[in-house]
């Protein structure tokens, strides 16, 4: 959930935003109807209306929805817009929409259920022969030469910080990627791409790539760098390629286990993945160098994923296995009473009597009591007419 700070940064994005009104420009028309997907503050559906849209329906889970609704009252536009507090897979609307615009991504376009949000939404609430924006991703990736960056990531745990050893969070560090901004005297080896999405095709949420290079430069590599050219409409796109004018999007930056000294020859391979489990995915990083190509010495061969950059107990491993048989701790418990009396026949002051007065001990006095029902009352329940 974003901020109004985060908000207000992705507004300024000067490169971002002029590439989009473009992109809505080149595609709005008087009869247009437009969905915004993931509103936020509503810019988006702010400047289809501007351009002219018949109607717009504006789409956004949190709440910076009713800072939308505020701003389109004051820019002469709550007429055409209609709001929708909610998820897109979640919604049905009046009539299909001429144009879908979003920006659901993160850093990557393989960023929680962005993918499968544009498949629900091309499939079920787009017009036939309607447009996307974007239309489509290209993903690069090359190998960095940047100390600073991987010092950065890592110096807490190398160093012996306080007479401590903290030795046992670097791996930890090592499989997590990060958001940072590369630049291009950092790029050792040249860009190549990896993934391309086409968002009037694609199916499959996930990716599985493998890409190779032979080491022109001699230098020492750190890790691995990945950005996105994005085409937003015919002749409209940006990247947030090192070198171009930065974005909120920066980088990502995958490091490796260790810098490898790298020489004239040598060859290298990655392979990137990407898998979508639940709301997030997994990332795996496979990096494998081998002196002048020779198959025989290995300068490298490392195998990293997100998923060993989470510490979990021996306990929470084994709640995840597939054998494992759940049963509700006391606070399931309350939170099962509190759903199932969510039924339209209580208000939220009975049911929090109710709780406190089985459950004492858990609530410090009524008002923790009447958070917590209210907090699955807005979250599970419908709203308001």
């Amino acid at each position: 959930m974003y901020s109004i700070l985060n908000y207000g940064k992705m507004i300024a994005d000067q490169v971002r935003v002029n590439s989009y009104s473009q992109a809505l420009r080149d595609l709005v028309s008087s009869t247009s109807v437009v969905l915004d997907i993931g509103s936020g503050p509503g810019i988006f559906a702010l400047l289809a209306c501007q351009l002219g849209a018949r109607r717009v329906y504006a789409v956004e889970p949190d709440n910076s929805i009713q800072l939308a609704r505020e701003l389109a009252r004051a820019n002469g536009f709550a007429d055409r817009i209609q709001f929708i507090q909610g998820l897109s897979n979640k919604i049905t609307l009046p009539e299909n929409a001429d144009i879908i615009v979003s920006d659901i991504r993160g850093v990557l376009p393989y960023f929680q259920r962005h993918i499968p949000t544009i498949v629900d939404a091309r499939k079920r609430l787009l017009s036939l022969n309607g447009k996307l924006i974007p239309q489509s991703d290209r993903l690069w990736a090359a190998i960095v030469q940047a100390p600073e960056v991987y010092a950065d990531h890592m110096t807490a745990w190398d160093n012996d910080l306080y007479g401590l050893n903290l030795e046992a969070g670097r791996s930890l560090a090592a499989n997590t990627f990060r958001k940072f901004r590369i630049k291009p005297e950092q790029l050792l080896l040249a860009g190549q791409c990896w993934a391309s999405i086409d968002y009037a095709q694609v199916e499959n949420p996930d990716v599985c790539s493998e890409i190779a290079w032979t080491v022109d430069n001699d230098g020492t590599g750190h890790g691995i760098a990945a950005w996105v050219d994005a085409t937003l409409a015919k002749g409209v796109s940006f990247s947030n390629a090192p070198g171009e004018t930065e974005t909120i999007y920066s980088n990502a930056f995958f490091p490796w286990l260790k810098p490898v000294a790298l020489s004239v020859g040598d060859t290298l391979s990655v392979t990137l993945r990407a898998d979508l489990i639940g709301d997030d995915y997994v990332w795996r990083w496979n990096t494998k160098v081998l002196d002048q190509g020779r198959s025989d010495i290995v300068k490298a061969d490392f195998k990293q994923s997100t998923l060993f950059g989470v510490p979990l107990t021996p306990a929470r491993l084994r709640q995840r296995s597939s054998d494992h048989v759940p049963k509700l701790d006391v606070d399931g418990e309350i939170d099962l009473l509190i759903l199932q009396q969510i039924n339209g026949s209580a208000t939220t002051e009975q049911i929090s009597k109710r709780v406190f007065d089985l459950f004492p001990s858990r609530f410090t006095n009524f008002t923790d009591a009447l958070s917590r029902v209210t907090e699955l009352a807005v979250k599970y329940g419908n709203e308001p007419e």
